[in-house]
């Protein structure tokens, strides 16, 4: 946790990487065979990736495509669509985690027949809420209630015509999911349960915490 440095999939949580968290979450479910799309200290990630699969004897194959280091969210799927085929392909980012039913997920995927499918959560809300009555009153206040709206989770379903929705230069959650959803060919998956991503470094020790005292939800999803 001491190295500020470390690009983020290989963040501490447990005593291994975030970005194993998030591999091992698909590969107790049986989706093993993974590309990594690397960027900002890609060999490092490529070397820690390597090392942990070994000491683990993870049963997954892993394919590690260096897509820039500047490169955008979107961009990065691009420079690997040829890698994908026609294929029906899984595509998350290497920092959040959740207790999601994947086969779940890809079944209401197929059942909807879109090109893409995203997995919508509502987390907490970081605050303390003040409830206020017309006339400015404070009658209570709801610490930390979970938002009303649904936000990304960040595991999504695609086919591969949802590729020609994305440019080299895209942020995956602009044009090419705003266009998916214009043209009616996005559908959101509702998680409702255990989601987090690690965006921030009280995040990182928030999901440390829960690891550590055995509270974590999505532990029973993974290679313990």
């Amino acid at each position: 946790m001491g190295d500020r440095s470390i690009p983020k999939p290989l963040a501490d949580v447990g005593g291994r990487p975030i970005l194993w968290h998030v591999m091992a979450l698909y590969a107790t479910q049986g989706f093993t065979d993974f590309i990594l799309c690397l960027g900002h200290q890609g060999e490092r990630i490529t070397g820690e990736v390597t090392a942990f699969s070994e000491v683990a004897s993870a049963s997954w194959s892993v394919s590690f495509v260096d897509t820039g280091d500047d490169t955008a969210t979107g961009g990065r799927v691009e420079r690997v669509a040829g890698m994908l085929g026609t294929s029906t392909f899984c595509l998350t980012y290497a920092d959040g985690v959740a207790d999601i039913d994947l086969q779940a997920l890809v079944d209401f995927h197929t059942e909807h027949g879109k090109a893409a499918t995203v997995t919508v959560v509502q987390p907490a809300n970081p605050w303390g809420v003040a409830e206020v009555s017309g006339d400015g009153t404070i009658t209570g206040f709801a610490e930390k209630p979970q938002l009303d709206c649904w936000v990304n989770g960040g595991f999504f379903v695609m086919e591969s015509n949802a590729l020609a929705y994305i440019g080299p230069d895209d942020i995956l959650e602009r044009e090419p999911l705003e266009s998916l959803a214009r043209d009616r060919e996005l559908v959101g998956y509702r998680h409702e349960g255990f989601w987090e991503c690690m965006d921030t470094y009280k995040d990182a020790l928030h999901l440390n915490d829960m690891w550590e005292q055995g509270t974590a939800p999505w532990r029973g999803r993974v290679l313990v």
